[in-house]
């Protein structure tokens, strides 16, 4: 007896290393599952959107495609926002979707999805419903080689519901192959750069997510210290892509361009790495940088250089591309750029402000511990008083929207069951993926979630100064009780008001085994 497409499909997976598969499953998946075999997980989440952001994080820290399955048009809809958001994250998903049985499909019948490849569209490297059910373990094989290919990206399978139990093709086989995904950039083109940075007067390094998503952190911090080069952390940047406390660190590029101006000011020579050129937020006007400055930029995605605005652009993988350059000419000589000014330390014993609760979770969190954050209005603060030294310490979500980070936190965790993980999150934001509390309980994990409750939706105050609007409507946000939503999902909760409970409360949750929710009243440190 020949095998299913199903059993084909398995087998794929186990051969990628892909044994999670993360879900909230529907109607049309549930033969997918039919004897899910004993060395498989499957991670549930209690909403869509909830599934692709731990899978999300999953993906991130494992290097490797995560697995993710959805219902339908349905259940694709809701896990938009977070499909979104994989997509600027870079991450590696296959996300599959059940779809109504194919003897259906002339007519329209419940729960199936009308142009199934097209709703998930643009944000997915390729999207197929194969035509026929034996193409389905074909099109996976292809989904996977797509997804970790530079630039890494979702891509999205819709099958049939009967698909699943129907036979092999036995003519069209299957057997292992490796397709490389490093990208080796034009040698000629980037001698211009070693020469550049050669004979820079002040060069800097600007790095972005793609350093540490390449593994190039160790090569970043060798290429910034062989130049003397000030090392600026890009616009928006969602990883650590240099030791933020090392002598060379200089800061944080703000997502506006008449600030990016002026803090690239000094610099004849910059260097971007694994970064567009620039993130902008709002809208600004003249130059991108300043007069005199030449730009060039190592980024592992054709069409991010082709929108580049100037300098030259080096399609390379971030790694293969840093230790060419470290392989360049010996720089002239030059002394050290001055040492960035960190704040004073707070004490502050009455209320907890933003500054205070980061300088608390810098001293206690453990030294290999992973911070996944989505507390936009807080960043700033963070940025000063919680800095990251280490690869793949520190993730954020790099689309702008709000749900990915609690249940990214929860893959993280998955992931790397030998390391702390800190989910530092706002109150408004927290609301959009509460479900993933729940999966965290049932999975054990002993995640330190930390609600910044300052009773809004802080971001959009501050930015609405920025359109001259004195009071935005829809910014407060009523009392939530998000220790006892935690009680209620599973989780350990508490609520710290008072500066003398705040290194206990975090000590003691650090050391749990298993989640544990704290909401920390804050007054705004701006």
């Amino acid at each position: 007896m020949s095998d299913s497409v199903r059993d084909a499909f398995i087998g794929q997976l186990r051969s990628f290393g892909m044994t999670a598969v993360f879900g909230n499953p529907g109607s049309t998946e549930l033969p997918m599952f039919r004897d899910f075999p004993d060395d498989f997980r499957y991670v549930l989440g209690l909403q869509e959107s909830v599934v692709v952001g731990m899978a999300d994080g999953y993906a991130q820290a494992t290097r490797n495609a995560a697995l993710v399955n959805l219902h339908s048009a349905a259940g694709v809809g809701h896990a938009m926002g977070n499909i979104f958001t994989a997509w600027k994250n870079r991450t590696p998903l296959i996300i599959t979707a059940g779809q109504q049985a194919r003897s259906m499909l002339v007519g329209e019948p419940f729960l199936f999805a009308d142009q199934a490849t097209e709703l998930p569209r643009p944000y997915v490297k390729w999207a197929s419903e194969p035509a026929r059910a034996q193409d389905v373990p074909a099109a996976l094989v292809r989904a996977y080689h797509l997804a970790m290919a530079p630039p890494q990206g979702p891509v999205f399978l819709s099958v049939p519901v009967d698909d699943w139990d129907e036979p092999v093709d036995p003519g069209q086989p299957l057997p292992p192959h490796t397709v490389s995904t490093a990208i080796r950039a034009d040698p000629a083109l980037l001698g211009r750069v070693t020469e550049a940075l050669a004979h820079a007067r002040r060069p800097a390094l600007v790095v972005g997510a793609g350093v540490d998503r390449d593994q190039a952190f160790a090569e970043t911090i060798a290429l910034a210290r062989r130049h003397q080069a000030r090392v600026w952390a890009a616009p928006l940047s969602a990883r650590c892509g240099f030791p933020e406390s090392d002598p060379l660190f200089a800061g944080f590029l703000p997502a506006a361009r008449d600030g990016v101006r002026e803090h690239l000011g000094e610099h004849d020579v910059v260097v971007v790495l694994g970064s567009p050129v620039f993130p902008y937020h709002v809208e600004g006007t003249g130059p991108h940088v300043p007069d005199g400055t030449t730009l060039f930029q190592l980024i592992d995605d054709p069409a991010t250089a082709a929108w580049t605005p100037l300098g030259t652009s080096v399609v390379t993988s971030i790694g293969l591309g840093v230790r060419d350059l470290l392989a360049g000419p010996a720089p002239s000589p030059r002394p050290a750029p001055p040492v960035r000014v960190r704040p004073a330390r707070v004490d502050e014993p009455d209320t907890i402000s933003e500054a205070l609760l980061m300088q608390t979770l810098a001293d206690v969190r453990p030294e290999s511990s992973i911070v996944v954050e989505e507390a936009p209005s807080s960043r700033g603060v963070m940025h000063d008083y919680l800095p990251f030294d280490r690869p793949d310490s520190f993730y954020t979500c790099a689309s702008g929207g709000l749900g990915h980070g609690l249940p990214a936190a929860v893959g993280v965790a998955l992931a790397r069951p030998n390391q702390r993980v800190i989910a530092l999150l706002g109150d408004g934001s927290s609301m959009y993926a509460i479900q993933g509390l729940w999966t965290a309980a049932r999975e054990s994990l002993p995640i330190v979630f930390v609600i910044v409750n300052n009773h809004a939706y802080a971001a959009l105050d501050e930015f609405a100064r920025h359109f001259g609007i004195s009071k935005p409507v829809g910014t407060t946000l009523p009392d939530i009780d998000f220790a006892g939503l935690a009680r209620d999902m599973g989780c350990a909760g508490l609520a710290v008001r008072h500066p003398e409970e705040l290194t206990t409360a975090l000590r003691d949750a650090l050391a749990a085994p298993t989640p544990t929710l704290i909401e920390v009243q804050v007054t705004s440190s701006q």
